[in-house]
């Protein structure tokens, strides 16, 4: 097992990363609160691993929820289930919530967390690589809204991050290179020797050579929990983890949340980027072509939608209700180089628009 730390002060947390941690009662015993816990997961997991996760908390008074699984249900009215079982149970605040899942059971149970009797504890246990390596790490909680993904939310640390990796062996070839996507993030927007290892290693982590994923895993935990530990609610450097995310978040809305998985909408959102910086003159046609490149042997998409699917307008229209908007300004991350990356909303909007144009 590695352990790695989030500096926050007195709500600093560990991340456990290991084979086997799921049923580990020791471990996760000194990270519940009072003696109520309930554990949400969604109808995919729940026959895989809530038992498993049952028996590590089977000294405290555990319940369960069971939500619909799907993008399509991170909403407030799927949140209310996990509201009436804590209160229909007379949950106190003093109770811990555990999130068994992926991204979207990570990111709502933690907003219920943060919002269920002015906040009470919660506790992380992320079965997607997606989920391992970006949303179970650094607070950000929140559900969707038909007009802009995770615009309803707040920032809520867990107790702790259990990651056990074994759930990887009952992901969907989909769900894992959807997860892909934001470990190549990482390389792409700080991790330069990280981007080069994914290079000669990313079919290891497509066969789930255990090492492999471990070791990526490990890496981007690490290189979030660095910036996390300066940034906590996004006032400047975390934005960086966003590369990507403005064009795939219109994606996801754009086609009906669902459609794309959010590490497809990254994807293509992150080539869109790579493209508009190529236009700025801070990547050349060699980075292009790596990156894409990249992007293909984890067997993602690199083109958005197409115009007949989403026009521009749509696009725009879309990214204009992303959370990172100031002032009317759409703030992009874009690179300056493989392993270095920027905020700006000074660009010329021409630019934008033979991205969105252009890159289809």
């Amino acid at each position: 097992m590695k352990t790695l730390q989030v500096e926050l002060g007195d709500r600093s947390y560990p991340i456990f990363i290991g084979q086997g941690l799921m049923g580990n009662a020791e471990l996760v015993k000194p990270y519940v609160k009072g003696q109520q816990v309930l554990i949400v997961t969604n109808t995919t997991v729940a026959p895989l691993y809530l038992e498993k996760c049952k028996a590590a908390f089977a000294e405290f008074n555990v319940k369960s929820v069971v939500l619909p699984d799907g993008e399509n249900y991170k909403t407030l009215e799927t949140l209310n289930l996990v509201f009436d079982e804590l209160i229909g149970q007379r949950f106190d605040r003093s109770c811990t919530l555990v999130a068994l899942g992926g991204g979207v059971i990570g990111d709502m149970t933690g907003f219920a967390a943060a919002a269920f009797q002015r906040g009470v504890n919660f506790i992380q246990m992320p079965t997607t690589l997606l989920s391992q390596v970006d949303s179970s790490v650094g607070g950000k909680t929140g559900v969707n809204h038909p007009l802009g993904k995770n615009m309803i939310g707040a920032f809520h640390q867990p107790e702790c991050v259990v990651i056990d990796t074994e759930t990887l062996n009952t992901l969907e070839d989909r769900q894992l290179s959807a997860g892909l996507a934001e470990v190549i993030k990482y390389g792409l927007i700080q991790d330069p020797e990280f981007f080069e290892w994914l290079e000669a290693n990313i079919e290891k982590m497509l066969n789930r050579e255990p090492e492999a994923l471990s070791f990526a895993i490990e890496r981007s935990c690490q290189d979030k929990a660095d910036i996390v530990a300066k940034d906590e609610k996004e006032a400047g450097m975390r934005a960086l983890f966003n590369l990507g995310h403005t064009f795939g978040h219109a994606i996801e809305a754009g086609m009906g949340y669902g459609n794309w998985l959010h590490g497809e909408g990254v994807s293509a959102g992150s080539m869109q980027a790579v493209y508009m910086s190529k236009l700025l003159g801070n990547l050349t046609q060699e980075d292009e072509t790596r990156i894409q490149a990249l992007f293909e042997r984890a067997k993602l998409p690199v083109l958005p939608p197409s115009v007949d699917e989403m026009s521009n307008d749509k696009f725009l229209d879309l990214m204009a209700g992303d959370k990172k908007v100031q002032a009317g300004t759409v703030r992009l991350v874009l690179l300056k180089s493989i392993g270095k990356a920027y905020v700006t909303g000074d660009y010329p909007q021409e630019f934008l628009e033979q991205t969105l144009t252009n890159w289809r």
